[in-house]
C-alpha cells in the first residue's frame, strides 16, 4: 500500500508534459491546473492553425482556440479519449469556426440589405509591396473557395493542412479511416475546380504571377 501511495505522489509531482494525454486527461479531470496547461502548450499551435486557416483572422482564430481550450478546461471528455485528443480539440474547434463564419454571413448579408450601396474600389498603398498584396489576395481566394465546398471537404482540407493524420481526421470527421484518402482527394479535387473557376481557369502560380503583373501595372498607371 506504501509502495502505491509513492508512485502515486510520485506520478503527482513528475512534470506534466512528459505525461501521456489520458493522464492529463486524468489531471484535468481532478482539478489539476498543470495538467491543463501542459495540454494547452501541447496542442495549441495545431488548433490555432486550423481556425486561422478557416475564418482568415488572427487574432478571431485565437479567441476561437481561446473558447475550444476553455470547453477542454469546464468539460473535458474522459480520459480514455486520450488518444484522440487532438481529433476532439479539432472537431470543437472546426465547429466553433463554422459558428462564427455563419453569424458573420448573416450579419453582412444584414449589412448588404440596410445599406445597397457599392464600396469604391481601393488601391494598394504605395507603401504596402506588391508581395503582400498577392499574398492578401492570395489568402481571400482560398478562404472564398473553401467557403463554396460542403463543410465536411473544407474540414478535411483545412485538417489535413494543419498537420493531422488519418486517423486524427476520421475521429474529429466521424468517417472511417479507412475513406480519408478517397475523401480528401475528392476534396482536393473540388477545391481546385472552383479556384479555377474564380480565377479564370488559372493554377494558384498562374495567379500569383498575373496578380504580381497587375499590382505593378496599376502602380505605374497612378504615378503618371
Amino acid at each position: 500500500m506504501q509502495d502505491h501511495t509513492n508512485y502515486t505522489n510520485h506520478m503527482n509531482h513528475t512534470n506534466p508534459v512528459d505525461h501521456t494525454d489520458e493522464r492529463l486527461l486524468e489531471r484535468l479531470g481532478q482539478g489539476d491546473h498543470a495538467a491543463f496547461e501542459a495540454l494547452f502548450l501541447r496542442y495549441y499551435q495545431r488548433v490555432y492553425r486550423v481556425l486561422v486557416h478557416l475564418v482568415g483572422c488572427r487574432e478571431q482564430a485565437e479567441d476561437l482556440a481561446q473558447e475550444t481550450f476553455l470547453a477542454l478546461y469546464h468539460q473535458p471528455p474522459r480520459p480514455d479519449t486520450g488518444s484522440r485528443l487532438a481529433a476532439w480539440l479539432c472537431r470543437v474547434a472546426l465547429n466553433r469556426g463554422y459558428n462564427a463564419l455563419r453569424r458573420e454571413r448573416r450579419a453582412r448579408q444584414r449589412m448588404e440589405r440596410m445599406e445597397r450601396m457599392e464600396q469604391p474600389a481601393q488601391l494598394p498603398s504605395a507603401e504596402e509591396p506588391a508581395s503582400e498584396v498577392v499574398r492578401a489576395e492570395e489568402r481571400a481566394m482560398v478562404r472564398a473557395t473553401l467557403a463554396h465546398l460542403p463543410e465536411r471537404q473544407s474540414a478535411i482540407l483545412l485538417l489535413r493542412s494543419a498537420g493531422c493524420s488519418y486517423a486524427e481526421i476520421a475521429t474529429a470527421l466521424h468517417i472511417k479511416p479507412g475513406s480519408v484518402g478517397t475523401l480528401l482527394a475528392r476534396a482536393e479535387r473540388a477545391f481546385l475546380a472552383i479556384y479555377q473557376q474564380q480565377t479564370g481557369g488559372v493554377s494558384l502560380e498562374e495567379e500569383r504571377k498575373v496578380n504580381v503583373h497587375d499590382t505593378e501595372s496599376v502602380r505605374s498607371t497612378s504615378s503618371r
